[in-house]
């Protein structure tokens, strides 16, 4: 455990309440950090903020970001009426050697076995260095969420496994979709194709949709 590290649940959610409702710039200033011009060319950069005023350590790392608590970090960009913005980045997609994975030792599944989301003022009329980190919350899905988001995993995983990722679009699943990760489309990595072959495909992430996480916020903050 890393000594910036917060040692309990409740002070993780102390930390939270220390930023809350702060500015981008504020925090940045607070870290010691050079402000992002933008978030086109600096695509984690809110991400990595939050990462370091809470203490997260995971990184890139296939792991929680706090996994000495079991709890993963997002942040979720929403506009004043607590609409969200973007989907929800979860993890990279295994895409070989899929036959030993089911849902119980999945890395999605770890991932969001409870989840501290952060809300974040993301609209683009607001400029980067004014938008304001919300109240952040504790979550972990209940029996209905589990079931969607297991169903939806193995639709897709099936799908890598018969050599069919090509034809999995983001419309596929119903809370959960898989997209393209790389940053453009020069980065590729192996599959199996439908013939058993192997193929050069865009490496590809797992992503919680809009309206499953609508759900989530509307939630805990009683937005009709």
């Amino acid at each position: 455990m890393d000594f910036n590290s917060p040692r309990s649940t409740a002070e993780l959610l102390s930390r939270c309440e220390q930023i809350a409702g702060h500015s981008l710039e504020e925090l940045a200033e607070m870290a010691g950090q050079p402000m992002a011009k933008d978030l086109r060319s600096n695509k984690g950069w809110v991400g990595q903020l939050i990462e370091w005023h809470l203490g997260a350590t995971a990184g890139s790392k296939p792991e929680q970001d706090f996994k000495h608590l079991g709890i993963e970090l997002k942040t979720i960009p929403i506009d004043q009426n607590g609409k969200v913005l973007e989907t929800t980045f979860v993890c990279s997609a295994p895409i070989l050697n899929t036959r030993q994975l089911n849902w119980e030792n999945s890395n999605v599944r770890n991932k969001i076995s409870k989840v501290l989301w952060v809300p974040v003022q993301g609209e683009r009329t607001v400029p980067l260095c004014d938008r304001i980190v919300g109240n952040s919350f504790l979550w972990s899905a209940n029996q209905q969420q589990t079931q969607l988001l297991k169903l939806d995993w193995n639709e897709i995983m099936e799908k890598i496994a018969l050599g069919q990722i090509e034809s999995i679009t983001a419309r596929n699943g119903q809370v959960m979709q898989l997209r393209p990760k790389a940053a453009n489309g020069k980065c590729l990595t192996n599959a199996v194709g439908e013939d058993g072959q192997l193929i050069k495909v865009r490496p590809r992430g797992f992503y919680l949709k809009k309206t499953f996480t609508q759900s989530i916020i509307s939630q805990y903050f009683n937005i009709k």
